[in-house]
This record gives C-alpha cells, structure tokens and sequence, in this order.
C-alpha cells in the first residue's frame, strides 16, 4: 500500500541518535554511526522524530510501504528491555566533550602529583564509526593516530590531542582503506590541520599514506604532517 512514512538522508545525518529516542514506536536505529529505518510497520507516518533532527535530515514521503503494525509495536514496547552490548548503539552516538583550552602542546608541563587529565574532546573516535558529518569536525584540528601510539607514548594526550579532534585504526586489522572515509571527511567539513601518528613498524605506513591520499581526492590544501613513534616510546621523526 502506498502511504506516509519517513526517509532519512544519509549523507545530512550526524548520528546523534536523537531521532531514536523520539520516536516511540522503536522504528529507528543507529547502524554504522547512521539512523536507519528498521521496519516500515513500525513507522506511523506522523513524523514524531522529525523536531528532533537538528541536521534537517528526516523527511516524510509517500511511497509503498507495509502498514503500520499497532499490535506489533504494542508487543515489542511491551518486551523488557536487554540489556545494551558492549557495541550496541549508544556507543555510535557522535557527541563533543567539552575540555579547558590547554596551553601549547610543547610548554613545559608544570610538576604535579595529580592524575594527568584526559584530553579526548569527541566520540565516538575510531575512523570508521566517527559521522562524516559530526558537528565536532567543524573547523576542526585533526589528528589521526594508529591506536597503538596511545600505548606507545604515554604523554599522547597532552602532546598530541589536546585541542584536536582524535581519530584512530589500525591499518593492519581493520578491513578496507581508510582514505575513502578520510577523504569524505575532509570534503565536508573545513579542517584546519591533519596530524598523523604512525609507529616506526612497516603496516603503519598504511595510516599515513591514507591520510596523504585523502588529501589529495580532497583537493583541500592545508597543512599536514606526520609524526612517527618508535615502539620503545620515543618519537623517532616529526
């Protein structure tokens, strides 16, 4: 039957997942840091979740879809709830921490004996899961890093991700090239400065060489460097 339902723009959607909790009916899901339409029965058409966009990116249409299944919303609103995976939605949520600008990353730190401060401003952070399209990428200073600098080095947070937007992978275990995504990154949004963080081993060149990449299908000209360290914890090149 034809009738009314929402679509979702893909492409303006920020993965807030602020549309998932207004609407009641459990239609709308986060899948791969994007809201997605699970079901057409369990849509009404009425657009509850359409206020609740701050991209602009629901839209209610016309087309052919399933009717809307009251007695099967009722039934799974009904269900109790499991609890969330450790990978399940909540985690995908794009969202800003807000941190205290910090002095220049090379002043001197000032001795202390409290904990150091975590620097990350931004969520989710792996490549693959941060929204193309996160308000927090705007204007943004970037720093890409292999995740294993985090262990590596251990003054990355006050030496290379404070004031930076932090993304990280592995070359080596995640599946496909990370410049395609890189590079619709930086398409949409006005970054600032790229910062790569590589170790001195052979697979992590794959990190650098896909930011390099990204900038080029980009075409945006903005400067860039890569920073290299060894797998003792000292930076090797800079």
């Amino acid at each position: 039957m034809k009738r009314k339902i929402i679509t979702i723009d893909e492409a303006a959607c920020t993965g807030c997942g602020l549309c998932i909790d207004a609407c009641h009916e459990g239609a709308l899901q986060l899948v791969h840091g994007k809201a997605k339409l699970v079901s057409d029965s369990y849509c009404d058409g009425l657009g509850a979740c359409l206020p609740a966009c701050p991209s602009d990116a629901i839209h209610i249409v016309e087309r052919e879809a399933a009717p809307f299944d009251e007695a099967a919303v009722a039934a799974k609103q009904a269900a109790p709830t499991p609890p969330p995976l450790p990978c399940g939605c909540p985690g995908t949520m794009a969202k800003s921490i807000s941190r205290p600008k910090t002095a220049a990353p090379d002043a001197a730190p000032v001795a202390t004996a409290a904990t150091p401060e975590s620097r990350l401003t931004n969520w989710p952070v792996q490549i693959k899961l941060v929204p193309q399209n996160a308000p927090y990428l705007k204007n943004a200073a970037l720093l890409i890093a292999a995740d294993c600098t985090a262990f590596a080095y251990p003054d990355i947070h006050r030496r290379f991700m404070a004031n930076k937007v932090t993304l990280i992978g592995c070359p080596k275990l995640d599946a496909g090239d990370y410049s395609e995504k890189l590079t619709a990154i930086l398409q949409a949004n006005d970054i600032r400065s790229l910062t790569v963080l590589r170790m001195e081993v052979p697979c992590c060149a794959g990190i650098a060489n896909a930011a390099q990449q990204a900038l080029v299908n980009s075409g945006k000209m903005i400067p860039w460097h890569v920073v290299t360290i060894s797998t003792d914890g000292t930076i090797l090149e800079e």
